[in-house]
């Protein structure tokens, strides 16, 4: 992944300030899972929660770095915006955006706002059966889908937006599209840098580009990245925490991020067709999207030219890592049990801080006066542990 360079040009804008710490934590033997003992008396609020901690404040005031929350979506009188329910990708539409001014306030508030990434671990397997005329069906089972969302550990307090977020336009090397219909390069540079080359554009010129244009069809896009996280070596980790539990499925672990994306769109009766679901869904069953969509292509213009890079870690001036929060180590140390218990539930959807608490604690204990009554409680524990320690030793989720 990459990581911030703090001495870039003035395009580089930080919008939240302050130091972190840099730890990396080893792990310990503890029984089963090599995973050492967490204290979650304190944890970061879930994402949603830190969302409603304080009243939003007037943007104008708002400064990069005062620890005020953002407001989640920035006032635009004639705006009309469309979202990706499944990628939180998010498209704007509004006459005012193609004033350079209220397009680059528009863009930075935006850009304060954190991606949503997530871990997520997928185990599957194939089951093959035979119908009564003999054929033979297979179908694909899921034995679990969890995830974990990474965005409280993209702040240092989550409450008080404090991030080491940072906003940058594209170097002129880098392929993209830059009011264009095909991804190309800065004109007259190259792969490597020169002395005396030309200074890429600002944020502030992209928006006069784009408002300069007269392109009936244009969008305006913001990318938002977490950067500096070991995605590898936390997928590595995971895979081998799963195979501990004697799983013989297909298994996926990925990073998914959501609300990574965001596209403003110059006003026309078009484009607002184009982003309302229903003629979206109208086009494809009718199959009219194989004569729509070159059109669309070959007639909008796109400049793909932000960026909002979010840190999980970077690298000090001395040469040493530093983290905004946690290391990748601490993460998998603090999340272990969760996941490992999870999977073998099989369990389906996010998990939670309460899934991270009931990972610390032990076994919950079932006493009433009725003695039919414990006993049933007790043989339904010691089966759910006796079904667990099984899978361990034989195996499970395997095709069959």
């Amino acid at each position: 992944m990459g990581k911030p360079d703090h001495k870039k040009a003035d395009d580089v804008v930080s919008l939240h300030t302050n130091p972190g710490e840099s730890s990396r934590l080893t792990y310990s033997d503890d029984h089963d899972l090599d995973i050492p003992e967490v204290v979650v008396d304190d944890l970061p609020p879930n994402y949603s929660e830190s969302e409603s901690l304080l009243p939003p404040p007037d943007v104008e005031t708002a400064i990069p770095g005062d620890g005020l929350a953002i407001v989640q979506r920035p006032f635009v009188e004639d705006a009309m915006t469309f979202n990706d329910l499944n990628t939180g990708a998010q498209y704007w539409m509004a006459k005012s955006l193609e004033d350079p001014a209220n397009l680059e306030k528009h863009i930075r508030h935006l850009a304060a706002i954190p991606p949503r990434p997530y871990i997520r671990l997928v185990g599957t397997h194939t089951e093959t059966t035979r119908d009564s005329k003999g054929k033979m069906d297979k179908d694909r089972i899921t034995d679990f889908d969890i995830s974990v969302e990474l965005t409280p550990y993209l702040y240092s307090d989550a409450q008080y937006r404090r991030s080491w977020n940072y906003v940058r336009t594209v170097e002129n090397a880098e392929k993209t599209y830059r009011g264009t219909i095909l991804k190309k390069r800065a004109p007259g540079s190259n792969q490597s840098i020169e002395v005396g080359s030309t200074p890429k554009p600002t944020l502030q010129e992209w928006c006069h580009r784009y408002s300069a244009s007269h392109a009936g069809l244009k969008v305006f896009a913001l990318q938002r990245r977490i950067v500096g996280f070991d995605e590898e070596g936390v997928k590595s980790n995971l895979r081998e925490l799963v195979y501990r539990t004697n799983y013989r499925g297909h298994l996926r672990v990925e990073l998914v991020t959501k609300d990574s994306l965001i596209e403003c769109y110059n006003e026309s009766k078009i484009n607002k067709w184009r982003l309302t679901k229903w003629i979206r869904m109208l086009f494809m069953f009718t199959f009219l999207f194989i004569f729509t969509w070159p059109y669309l292509w070959l007639r909008t213009k796109r400049w793909e030219v932000v960026v909002s890079e979010w840190p999980f870690s970077r690298i000090a001036d001395d040469g040493t890592k530093q983290y905004v929060s946690v290391s990748e180590d601490q993460w998998f140390n603090m999340w272990g049990r969760a996941i490992y218990k999870a999977v073998l539930r099989k369990r389906q959807g996010v998990l939670d801080q309460t899934d991270l608490r009931r990972a610390q604690e032990p076994e919950p204990t079932f006493e009433s006066e009725n003695v039919a009554i414990n006993g049933a409680a007790n043989l339904f524990r010691a089966g759910i542990s006796a079904m667990d320690e099984v899978n361990r030793q034989l195996g499970w989720g395997g095709d069959c």
